[in-house]
């Protein structure tokens, strides 16, 4: 019942975008995420040269971080702006190029090829598109998503997945009834009937 006072609430690209524009991003965190070293040895259990995902990942700096450490990363977000910040935030040149297969995407490359990131709809790719990942950094997208969405999002994950991937998933608890989200709530049982 937890989720029910949320279940049909819907954002649009447009509402998600005007965050960004108005500086209402207060999701975006300037330093790199506490859970996500904590977790960091999880996610790379030991391997080196993984292809991460960071869905819906408007600029964070832990990209460039797992780029550092010898990683490929893949980004998608549908806003240019958070996407073009990431890279002059990091001081990384990039170069734009259109996406087959995508009308209206754009890829932002980093010129050492490292960092690729896609401006489109996260439902636009496929892994014919981004290839599969053998870790995701999953921070405030599944709890971003509209809740009406959470089916396709997850069977999209798992279609990105190598067998033995790591998807680290970062939810947050609160009382769904006293706040409208997004982040929306998300609890453990509905986590594990979309994973299974």
């Amino acid at each position: 019942q937890g989720g029910r006072a949320q279940a049909d609430r819907v954002l649009t690209a447009q509402d998600w975008l005007h965050k960004w524009e108005t500086g209402a991003a207060a999701f975006h965190k300037e330093h790199g995420h506490p859970l996500l070293e904590k977790y960091l040895d999880t996610l790379l259990s030991g391997r080196s040269g993984l292809r991460i995902f960071f869905p819906l990942c408007g600029k964070a700096v832990d990209m460039k971080r797992l780029a550092d450490l010898g990683h490929s990363i893949v980004g998608v977000d549908i806003s240019e702006q958070a996407l073009k910040e990431f890279f002059a935030d990091q001081g990384l040149p990039y170069c734009e190029e259109p996406v087959p297969g995508i009308a209206g995407a754009k890829k932002l490359q980093s010129t050492s090829g490292n960092i690729c990131l896609y401006c489109c709809s996260i439902y636009d790719l496929s892994s014919a598109i981004v290839g599969k990942f053998d870790g995701v950094w999953d921070r405030g997208a599944l709890v971003a998503v509209n809740p009406c969405d959470r089916p396709r999002y997850a069977s999209l994950m798992i279609s990105l997945m190598e067998k033995n991937s790591s998807y680290l998933l970062v939810t947050v608890l609160y009382d769904p009834n006293k706040h409208k989200g997004p982040p929306f709530y998300v609890p453990e049982s509905e986590v594990e009937s979309l994973f299974g």
